[in-house]
This record gives structure tokens, C-alpha cells and sequence, in this order.
């Protein structure tokens, strides 16, 4: 179908910046190839800097190389999964290229998660080497014994920072503590990440991924329960890195310097930094956590133009910005997502940096980008998640009924289809079928409104995830875990707004009759025993009884909407 065509049919074209396309070429090569384009032609342009060491396109390129060797002298094949647990680093975006290069397939992991959580996802997705993080090391340290992990190679944070100037060991960050507290080592048993580097290059004529090979899972609790593998294909993520490129038109290669804030574990990030900031051959400032003594430490010498994140961390930056006297003009593309921008936090950056902050949305199924605002003043719609992105549909349907489309304006679900919507989730045909519709329609489980001109607003979440500092929370996977404490007979998990934006997550609870009430401290240390930090409820509430469906499932709408009138009640 020609463009012009399609453009007739999707009346929110018109609202695009001026030179973003209607449709991208869809990509026909591989990740692969797309880095070493970048590689190719960025050569001593600066690729990654860490705490101020730099590395050039062409050194990454070679460590890329030499890790890939190393990686298949440890019996890494074609389809083999190899599950990364780092923090932002540049082992990371060198772990990432070394494992698709061998047409292996990386399954991302956040290295905060609990040995049980990590437990979990190693057993579904069957990983034979593991990446880690010398701090994580000994929370997956007895994997190989009943779970088949035939190596475990550990990566240090400190090798990766500068000789002579190691100031970030000084500073007070959580996220560098257990660096600090590492410096004997690996665990025994793990391989030492430089030991691939070790290696010659891998040669040329070592087969490569086709564009249709999966090359990423990335685990996500989708819209419902557990969490699930997302199957991303080399396709699916060249086509988000394309798409990301349209749509920031004004962005020029090797000019651009990404502040890398958002975990790379996570599909965000991994899209805005791995794939859209290698493609773009951009300048990548990594830090291994948000912090604004490190953000500040970096613009001296690499002011970003790139800064993409969530609300909290925009509001953190402009506040800490104003008091210290901090010149944020450099800021040219800002992208917000994961959850809603407020108008406050908009004007506060705006007037700090002159330039313009707008909010796109995304989930990991999609690669993740599906819809965003125009960066352009005149076209953005402040409070909306924006329009499709190039080569992307939507319609808003019945949640009942998905054949059904809702007239314009009315509440209904969201449904997309594009290059960037995934294969699948992995082993899972069952939940597969229920959110890939035929002709490649995703269920996103967001009901939205849309206006006639392709605007959209979320209106309610039907898949109940708790957005808290950027991350989802699966209310069902925090619920098991609680029913396990011994005072607690029944649990509802949900969000309750917080004021500085996303939610607080909160354990409504009903106490096993004969048994005293536990305290929010022992419950909070009960879950700390099987959930990263993020997911542990800051708030327990008691109450006699949950309310339930016909079915017997408990409403967690409405134990939600009784949190939140008795916080607005006086």
C-alpha cells in the first residue's frame, strides 16, 4: 500500500513533525550488523563513557568481538539463551552485542531481584551461562548444582572505571555500595570477566543471526500474574531503534550524548541506549543508578542532549538543577514514559532547559515504543500519551468483545500492530494466543480514550501492575508471597497514588483469626526474603474482610479506590 494511502487512512500522520515519515523502511539485517555499521563508521568517536572512561566505537567493537570468542569457547551456540544480570556498565552494552553476535540469545534480568526471583527466571528460560554482576554473583552461586548453569561469568564494576580517578567509590550510592564491598573478587567458581576479553576476535566468517532470530527475552508480567518471556525478535528491535530514530528527526549522528538513567535490563532502556543510541553512533554516558551528584558530575565534561526518563527522576533533576545553579540547556530530547506526566513537572523542566519534554508509551511486548507526543511545541498534547509511532496502527475496542471497535472518545481497550510487536511469550502458547489477536494485533490491557485526531489518554489499567519508581509491579506475584506469612489469612496487593508521581505499593490484609496483627516492619521483612526492594509493600493496612466477585476474586479495584478516598478524606 502506498504511503500517501495510509496516511488517508491514519489521521494522526498530520500531526507528525514536519520530516518524520509515515512509515519506516521495515529493517532487513540484524542487530548485529546494525552495530557493526556504527562501528564501522563512528571508529574513534567516543561510545561509552563510565565515571569518565572512555571507549571508542572501534575499542567496543573489538571487546564486542573478543567476548564472543570467549563466549563460544564456553559452548555458546545459535539459540542458546545466555541470561545478563548487570547493572548499566559498559560490560553490559559489550555483553549484549558478544551474545547476539553468536546468534545466542540474551534474557535480561534486573540484579537487584532476590536469589527466589532470579531462582524462577533461570529455571523457565534454562540459561547455561550467566553474566553477572560481582555483587550478584552469590545470590545465583548454586544454580549449576540442580538448575544446569554451566558457567557463571562475574563482571566488576571497578575494572571498568578510570585508573586514576575512581571518585565514585567515595560517594554514597546504594547501587556502588556492594562494589565496594566486592573488591576481593568473584565468588569462587565464577570466571572473571576479563578472561574473555582475553581472547582473539572471533572471525568474520562465523555465522551470523538472520533478521528474524529471537534475539532477546525480556521477562515482563504482561497483564496478568507471573511473569512471562517476551520474545523479541532481531526485527522487533531494529525496527523500535528505526522508529525511535524517525520520530526524534532532529537527532544527528555521533552528535548526540545519551544519559543512560534507565536500567538497560529493562525494555526502555534497552531500546533508547543499546539499539536507538548505538544505531545513532551516540556518545553514552552509563550510570549504573540515578543519582544527581553523578549526572552532575558528568555534564561538566558530556552535557547530555539525550534525557529520557520518568517523572521522578525529571522532577529530581530541574529540583537539584535550580539549587546548585546547573545549566540544563543542553537537554533537547526528553522523552517521558512508564507513567503519567503531570503539567507541573513539564513546566519545571521546560523553563530549565528551554527545550521540550514530551510523554510516549510502550510496553515490553512492543519493543517497547508504540506511542508518543511530536517533538514539536505546537503539535505535542501535554497529558496524553501521544500517537502512533511511524508504521504503527491502533484501534480501541471492547475488552468484552475485541472484534468490536468503540466509537471515538469512548473508554476502551488498546490494541496495536506494528514491526516492533513481539513473537510471543517464551513456552507460553496459551497466554501467546490471548494477547495476539489475528492479524498481528497486540492487547496492550490499558483502556484509553482517543480523539478524532489520534491523540490518546489511558484511563485506567485493566491489568492492575503497580507503577512505582519507573518499575512494574505485579500485585499477583507480591500477593503470593505474602500468603505465606503465617499471620495472614488473605491479601490484596494494589497502588496507591503518591505525590510525587506513580504509586506506592500497599498489602491490604486480612489476619488469621487467634493471631496478632503483624506490623508493617515484619511483614516488609517477610517479603524482603523473596522480592527485589521495589516490589515490598511500604504500607500495611488491616482490614476484616476483601471485597469479591460472584467468582470469588478479590476486587482490587475497588480495595484501591477505598485507599485512596480514605488518604483524600479530611
Amino acid at each position: 500500500m502506498a504511503s500517501d494511502e495510509r496516511r488517508d487512512e491514519r489521521p494522526w500522520v498530520r500531526f507528525y513533525q514536519p520530516g518524520v515519515p509515515a512509515e519506516i523502511e521495515i529493517p532487513t539485517t540484524s542487530l548485529v550488523d546494525m552495530c557493526e555499521e556504527s562501528v564501522r563508521e563512528a571508529g574513534d568517536a567516543v561510545a561509552l563513557d563510565f565515571f569518565g572512561r572512555r571507549t571508542s566505537y572501534r575499542a567496543m567493537g573489538e571487546q564486542i568481538n573478543r567476548v564472543a570468542a570467549g563466549l563460544a569457547r564456553l559452548g555458546v551456540r545459535a539459540g542458546d539463551r545466555v541470561a545478563l544480570i548487570l547493572p548499566n556498565c559498559p560490560q553490559h552494552v559489550v555483553a549484549f552485542y558478544a551474545v547476539l553476535r553468536l546468534g545466542a540469545v540474551v534474557v535480561e534480568h534486573n540484579p537487584l531481584y532476590t536469589a527466589p526471583e532470579l531462582r524462577h527466571l533461570v529455571d523457565d528460560h534454562r540459561a547455561e551461562v550467566i553474566i553477572a554482576w560481582d555483587a550478584a554473583v552469590a545470590k545465583i552461586a548454586d544454580l549449576p548444582r540442580d538448575l544446569g548453569v554451566r558457567h557463571i561469568v562475574a563482571v566488576s564494576l571497578i575494572e571498568a572505571m578510570p585508573l586514576v580517578n575512581r571518585w565514585a567509590l567515595r560517594l554514597p550510592i546504594p547501587a556502588l555500595r556492594a562494589t565496594r564491598d566486592s573488591l576481593s573478587g568473584p565468588a569462587p567458581g565464577a570466571l572473571p570477566w576479563r578472561r574473555l576479553l582475553e581472547n582473539d576476535p572471533l572471525p568474520d566468517t562465523h555465522p551470523r543471526p538472520a533478521v528474524d532470530d529471537l534475539a532477546a527475552i525480556q521477562y515482563t508480567s504482561g497483564t496478568t500474574g507471573q511473569p512471562k518471556g517476551a520474545m523479541l525478535t532481531h526485527r522487533n528491535l531494529h525496527s523500535n531503534a528505526l522508529q525511535g530514530e524517525a520520530w526524534m528527526h532532529d537527532a544527528q549522528y555521533r552528535r548526540e550524548v545519551f544519559y543512560a538513567l534507565l536500567p538497560m535490563f529493562h525494555a526502555f532502556g534497552m531500546t533508547l541506549y543499546l539499539t536507538y543510541g548505538i544505531r545513532k553512533q551516540a556518545h553514552l554516558v552509563l550510570l549504573p543508578r540515578f543519582d544527581v551528584d553523578l549526572v552532575f558530575k558528568a555534564w561538566r565534561t558530556a552535557p547530555a542532549t539525550v534525557y529520557c526518563a520518568v517523572p521522578p527522576i525529571y522532577a529530581r533533576t530541574a529540583e537539584a538543577a535550580a539549587e546548585r545553579g546547573v545549566d540544563l540547556s543542553s537537554a533537547k530530547f526528553c522523552i517521558s514514559g512508564a507513567m503519567a506526566l503531570t503539567d507541573d513537572v513539564v513546566e519545571r523542566w521546560e523553563s530549565l532547559t528551554g527545550g521540550l519534554l514530551v510523554e510516549g508509551y510502550g510496553m515490553t511486548e512492543s519493543s517497547p515504543v508504540a506511542l508518543g507526543n511530536p517533538f514539536d511545541a505546537s503539535r505535542r498534547r501535554t497529558g496524553t500519551i501521544g500517537i502512533p509511532f511511524p508504521s504503527t496502527e491502533m484501534k480501541v475496542v471492547d475488552p468484552e468483545d475485541p472484534d468490536r471497535e468503540v466509537a471515538c472518545g469512548d473508554d476502551g481497550e488498546l490494541l496495536i500492530r506494528g514491526p516492533q510487536v513481539f513473537r510471543g511469550y517464551w513456552e507460553n502458547p496459551e497466554e501467546t494466543a490471548r494477547v495476539l489477536l489475528p492479524g498481528g494485533w497486540l492487547r496492550t490491557g490499558d483502556i484509553v480514550t482517543q480523539d478524532a485526531d489520534g491523540f490518546t489518554t489511558i484511563t485506567d489499567r485493566a491489568k492492575e501492575l503497580i507503577i512505582t519508581g519507573g518499575f512494574n509491579v505485579s500485585p499477583s506475584e507480591v500477593e503470593a508471597v505474602l500468603r505465606g506469612h503465617p499471620a495472614l489469612v488473605d491479601v490484596a496487593v494494589v497502588g496507591r497514588p503518591a505525590p510525587g508521581g506513580g504509586e506506592t505499593v500497599v498489602a491490604v490484609v486480612v489476619v488469621e483469626p487467634g493471631q496478632s496483627a503483624p506490623t508493617t516492619a515484619d511483614v516488609r521483612a517477610f517479603a524482603k526474603r523473596e522480592l527485589a526492594a521495589y516490589k515490598v509493600p511500604r504500607e500495611v493496612v488491616v482490614t476484616d474482610e476483601l471485597p469479591r466477585s460472584m467468582l470469588g476474586k478479590v476486587l482490587r479495584k475497588q480495595v484501591r479506590d477505598a485507599l485512596v478516598d480514605a488518604t483524600e478524606r479530611p
